[in-house]
């Protein structure tokens, strides 16, 4: 009965893996957030992809990655704490590395699994300044520029799943290109000193 529900377990895993739009394979920077969840030992957390491209997980060693699909390595990790833990309830979700630029308060590099709406990685950002130009929001991949539309995308809640945003893409929140009435007084007020300077000078 137990091999039953280990089995099934893993064809569980393995047919979500196949919704996911992410890129289905792991590569170094990347990683798996593991969550066990009736197993008091502190095992639950963010295991990331070693340059070797292998990731270290408590009590079960090294686990392989390299041109293996992530359904594969999902299946592998639940298969070998199974052997150690009496039907363990867990979960292993991807965890992608996505660059956050442009118009936001806290730019880098941050890691979602897919099911994160664009909000929250936004919101994970710091949030966009007062001059982002949401509508405009752009992705790059292998220096390829996807438009989308950003606005669109945050009134939907739409995932980054739904995106198709893959592991390494880059997020670019462009800046306004009007001036907004603040920013445009502050212009102003400084061209008109410069002037006012430059005429003393000449008296």
């Amino acid at each position: 009965m137990g091999n039953i529900t280990i089995l099934y377990k893993v064809l569980l895993f393995s047919l979500i893996s196949c919704f996911q739009l992410f890129s289905q394979t792991l590569g170094p920077g990347d990683g798996v957030r593991i969550t066990l969840y009736n197993i008091s030992d502190p095992l639950s957390g963010d295991y990331y992809v070693q340059e070797d491209w292998n990731i270290q997980l408590p009590y079960i060693g090294l686990v392989d990655v390299k041109q293996r699909e992530i359904d594969e390595v999902r299946s592998e990790i639940f298969t070998k704490y199974a052997q150690i833990y009496r039907d363990p309830e867990l979960t292993v979700r991807a965890l992608y590395r996505i660059n956050v630029l442009g118009e936001v308060r806290n730019p880098g590099v941050y890691f979602v699994t897919g099911v994160e709406k664009l909000s929250d990685l936004l919101a994970e950002a710091g949030g966009e300044t007062r001059d982002a130009n949401i509508n405009n929001i752009y992705f790059v991949r292998a220096d390829r520029k996807m438009d989308i539309d950003g606005e669109e995308i945050l009134e939907q809640g739409k995932r980054l799943n739904d995106i198709g945003l893959r592991s390494g893409d880059q997020i670019y929140i462009p800046r306004k290109r009007w001036l907004s009435f603040r920013n445009a007084s502050a212009i102003i007020s400084a061209l008109a000193l410069s002037i006012a300077i430059y005429d003393r000078s000449r008296d």
